[in-house]
């Protein structure tokens, strides 16, 4: 093959191309598109946890929620922040005891995109209910598919595809509504030191008493006169019996010679 007969083919090749694409731009700026955007009222949803920080090593953390129950998480990004005190702490700042709160704030915003697409033209073919060939304003023929239900506008008439017929100017709209609901979170989550231990207070305080003065000791002459407790007269009057049997005895010596 001469390689001088490729340039030829090249270049009608290329401008089939910008035809092709001529008409295309052409085609699409005969049909009118125009997109709003309806936005209703958003709603919010407000999500309170509460944890107290059990255990933490690495990555790992592993909470105590309010309700009692523990919760495993395993690989806790590095970018995740915890606000303490004002300050951002990561993973690896958290400490057993600290408490933790976090808020998640749930946004829901329904929004209705309404797409409206209208052309006109003059009805050069008709195979209804189906398809409709349109002769354009710059004189371009282009085929169309009917969406069920379809309304032709007429000279002010709206019909169907069963009522066209080849040379009416028409004009169809299409309206398309499609509801979205766009929904955003925003997480905040704040913490606090742990309570500080309690102060080593005692719980008993000792109050000196004051001792009592001792009696004052008695002189060794009374000690010494002073009878013992189980002392008793009946020695005593043992001895006078004993004395007074012994005069009565002398008496009556003394009285016998006489």
């Amino acid at each position: 093959m001469n390689p001088g007969n490729k340039r030829p083919q090249l270049w009608l090749v290329l401008a089939v191309a910008a035809i092709c694409m001529v008409f295309a731009l052409n085609v699409s700026a005969q049909v009118q598109t125009q997109t709003t955007t309806t936005t209703e009222p958003s709603t919010r949803q407000v999500q309170v946890e509460r944890a107290e920080v059990v255990y933490v090593t690495g990555n790992d953390l592993v909470l105590k929620m309010e309700d009692g129950t523990i919760r495993h998480i395993s690989n806790v990004p590095e970018s995740a922040r915890v606000t303490v005190d004002g300050k951002q702490l990561g993973i690896h700042d958290l400490k057993p005891g600290m408490k933790l709160q976090r808020t998640i704030t749930t946004t829901t915003t329904p929004k209705v995109i309404t797409t409206v697409q209208s052309v006109s033209g003059t009805v050069w073919y008709i195979s209804p209910p189906s398809t409709v060939i349109l002769t354009l304003q710059d004189g371009t023929n282009q085929k169309f598919n009917i969406p069920k239900g379809q309304k032709f506008n007429v000279d002010g008439q709206m019909m169907d595809a069963w009522g066209l017929k080849k040379g009416m100017k028409v004009t169809a709209t299409k309206v398309v509504e499609e509801p979205i609901t766009y929904v955003s979170q925003h997480k905040e989550i704040l913490g606090s030191m742990p309570a500080p231990p309690p102060a080593d207070v005692p719980i008993l305080v000792a109050v000196a008493t004051p001792a009592t003065p001792a009696a004052p000791a008695a002189p060794a002459t009374q000690t010494a006169a002073a009878l013992p407790k189980t002392g008793s007269l009946l020695p005593l009057l043992g001895l006078l019996g004993v004395l007074s049997l012994v005069s009565s005895l002398g008496i009556r010596a003394f009285r016998k010679p006489a």
